[in-house]
């Protein structure tokens, strides 16, 4: 789907988090995350939505979970990826996903389009990003930073036709 877009901060290893956080944290990092989710709708699992400070501001939070929880009236909760996928092909706008490890696995196949902060590190992780075939995707870095002596790009990978 065209309005699928994957993000993510992977270590060089697919690391994502560990113990229901990011591994990692930098600052100019925060604000390419804040940069394009900003004013979109982000998908998410349960346990990304309650590892979050508070409800991101200026974003719609839909939460794809199995469980039969209470969330706070902002968020809309979708039970089933086929009812997830009907929500947007209804919609024009692009959708962001934000993770976890099982909702990115679930939505890969569905995405056109996947910006990824890769870091040139290694971490202990629990979680970690699907692996995808780099052969499907074309890729350019859209820049290229240094914190806190760690280096790291930005990419976006476009699915190849």
């Amino acid at each position: 789907m065209k309005n699928i877009t994957l993000i993510a901060a992977i270590g060089k290893n697919l690391e994502l988090g560990k113990d229901n956080h990011l591994i990692w944290h930098f600052r100019e990092d925060m604000q390419f995350f804040r940069k394009h989710t900003i004013h979109k709708p982000i998908i998410m699992g349960r346990k990304t939505l309650e590892s979050l400070p508070g409800l991101l501001p200026e974003r719609q939070h839909i939460v794809l979970t199995k469980r039969l929880l209470e969330f706070p009236d902002e968020v809309l909760v979708m039970h089933s990826i086929s009812d997830l996928l009907s929500h947007i092909e209804q919609c024009e706008e692009e959708f962001m996903v934000i993770g976890g490890a099982s909702i990115y696995q679930e939505l890969l196949p569905y995405s056109d389009t996947m910006l990824l902060t890769k870091i040139d590190a290694e971490s202990d992780a629990d979680v970690y990003f699907p692996s995808f075939n780099k052969e499907d995707w074309d890729s350019v870095v859209l820049s290229e930073q240094e914190e806190r002596g760690i280096s790291y790009k930005h990419f976006v990978y476009t699915r190849k036709k």
